[in-house]
């Protein structure tokens, strides 16, 4: 009886640990041929789920994630590459399908521009804090120190 209360615990830890690891491919999506299952899992997993959007079609139980891991398993098996499919995704679904988007001018104004924003506004705040600053060294002769003794004293 003490040997089942010990290992209760035991399983329950495996489980959380391999409770990460579970993808959602269904059994009769699995190609025959190793290699290209291993392509099929390494292109689905940089794949969104247009569903979920914070999950890789590979981790997804969307209907339309299915659809997505059916569809590249299609495109492997009638031989194309593995950027050939990609490309093929992204045609049809747009670069938002793509966990991690390509680099393109497009994307690079999208992340450079509030950094340019504020790289102009700090500049702007220290050409502004300049020009406002008293200019110094710019001392009184004596008949002007003189005239302004006698201004505040009258």
């Amino acid at each position: 009886m003490k040997a089942r209360f010990s290992l209760a615990p035991l399983v329950l830890l495996l489980a959380l640990v391999f409770a990460g690891a579970a993808q959602a491919v269904k059994p009769d999506e699995v190609l025959q041929d190793p290699a290209l299952e291993a392509r099929a899992r390494a292109l689905s997993e940089g794949l969104r789920c247009m569903v979920c959007q914070n999950q890789s079609i590979d981790e997804s139980d969307a209907d339309l994630a299915r659809d997505l891991r059916i569809l590249v398993r299609q495109r492997l098996v009638a031989g194309d590459t593995d950027q050939q499919v990609m490309d093929y995704i992204v045609s049809r679904y747009g670069e938002f399908v793509l966990l991690k988007p390509r680099f393109s001018l497009r994307n690079a104004l999208l992340w450079g521009t509030p950094v340019l924003l504020l790289l102009v506004g700090g500049l702007f705040i220290v050409v502004s804090a300049r020009s406002r600053r008293p200019a110094s060294g710019s001392t009184l002769s004596a008949e002007e120190q003189a005239a302004l003794d006698k201004m505040l004293c009258d």
